[in-house]
């Protein structure tokens, strides 16, 4: 009997060879996913479409937009201190690090003095506030990759810093602290020796973490090879803060560009290093998804050194600069930028000779870290697309504004 090969009518794009009993070639259709913009691997309103072709993914373009709320142009309408609560919102995780971005850009323009004790406040609560965003993003991280635990260690630590930061503003989230000219109001009586006990009880944690996930055999298999992005890419993307650190690549504001005194500290710029080397595990490349994550662990070792010779340090004196009745923005610009938890956050801010700015602009770290999406999520897995959001570390309301 002749070979013959026929073509099921319940299966129509499987071949199968009767004769040998083999199965033949299987031709598959692209689709289109979208991952988001209610996906609890997006870390917030983004949305991915995904051209797939079964498991693999062959293009992720990201659709932004959703959280739009007209942010610049508000910052166009009012005083610069009434602004202020607005940067908190755009990125929700770092409240202080923003409200300390936009008041550097006017206090710039200005020509307005901050006293020491105030930039030495500022230094303590926006590295507090960069250890409790990372803290999210490595509980959330976990949580993507399938690990529960992790984030629960995590968010008991970060719950414990943002008592401390309540106790200075009376927020916990949105806090309005750092204004135009220093801070708000000074460090209650004894908040020093809070903080100091807090990071004596933290920093052994930090190997907790380790031991729970950074180390972790399958969170390392997960995330290690996955999303690699070369020190030439991050540099040609524009990518800052642990995204460019985690390609190789030492660039951080506080050390290259300081500002509010950071030159006093001592502190070192953690960047990845290949695996098989001292800590690092064997498998992991520099510039991987989790390389990115292990930088901020890192990051946060960092934080609390300089928390601690801040406090050492901390001066008298006032928090405010005077002199900021009728405060008047002359006509000139200024750009400034800021090292955010997620990179480099900058503002323009535009005067006119009124008290109103004419034009007020931020970049967004995590809207630039973004674009490179497209270019590293393709020929992936698509179990693979959360390990690589993941490790970028996006706020969307920063990225929207």
């Amino acid at each position: 009997m002749a070979d013959t090969v026929v073509q099921l009518e319940s299966t129509p794009d499987i071949l199968v060879d009767h004769t040998s009993g083999m199965q033949g070639d299987l031709r598959t259709e692209e689709m289109l996913v979208n991952m988001g913009p209610q996906h609890p691997s997006t870390h917030g309103v983004l949305r991915i479409v995904l051209r797939t072709d079964g498991e693999m993914v062959l293009e992720a373009v990201p659709h932004i937009g959703y959280l739009h709320r007209c942010a610049e142009k508000i910052g166009e309408n009012i005083h610069p201190y009434q602004y202020v609560p607005y940067t908190d919102r755009m990125d929700y995780l770092a409240g202080m690090n923003n409200n300390q971005g936009f008041a550097i850009a006017v206090e710039r323009l200005c020509g307005l003095e901050v006293p020491a004790r105030a930039q030495a406040i500022r230094v303590i609560v926006c590295e507090m506030n960069r250890i409790a965003s990372h803290l999210v993003a490595l509980g959330t991280y976990g949580l993507d990759m399938g690990a529960f635990t992790p984030f629960l260690y995590c968010f008991r630590e970060r719950e414990m810093i943002l008592d401390l930061l309540e106790a200075i503003c009376g927020a916990r989230l949105t806090y309005s602290y750092i204004t135009v000219g220093g801070v708000h109001d000074d460090l209650p009586i004894g908040w020093i020796d809070r903080c100091g006990e807090f990071l004596d009880y933290f920093e052994p944690k930090i190997s907790d973490y380790n031991n729970l996930l950074s180390f972790n055999h399958i969170f390392v298999k997960r995330t290690s090879k996955v999303g690699v992005i070369s020190a030439h890419d991050a540099i040609a993307f524009g990518l800052t803060g642990p995204m460019i650190r985690g390609s190789g690549v030492r660039w951080d504001l506080r050390k290259i560009q300081p500002y509010d005194g950071y030159e006093k500290y001592d502190f070192d710029v953690p960047i990845a290093r290949p695996g098989g080397t001292d800590e690092i595990p064997h498998g992991v490349i520099v510039g991987d998804s989790w390389s990115r994550y292990y930088v901020r662990v890192l990051e946060m070792e960092q934080s609390v050194r300089i928390v601690r010779q801040a406090m050492a340090q901390l001066p008298d004196g006032d928090i405010q600069a005077p002199k900021l009745k009728n405060l008047k923005l002359p006509d000139d610009e200024v750009y400034v930028e800021v090292e955010n938890p997620r990179g480099q956050l900058g503002f323009y801010v535009r005067g006119d000779g009124s008290a109103i700015p004419s034009r007020v602009k931020a970049r967004g770290p995590s809207f630039c870290n973004l674009c490179i999406t497209q270019a590293i999520c393709k020929d992936i897995l698509l179990a693979d697309v959360p390990a690589i959001i993941g490790s970028m570390d996006v706020v969307m309301g920063e990225v929207d504004r």
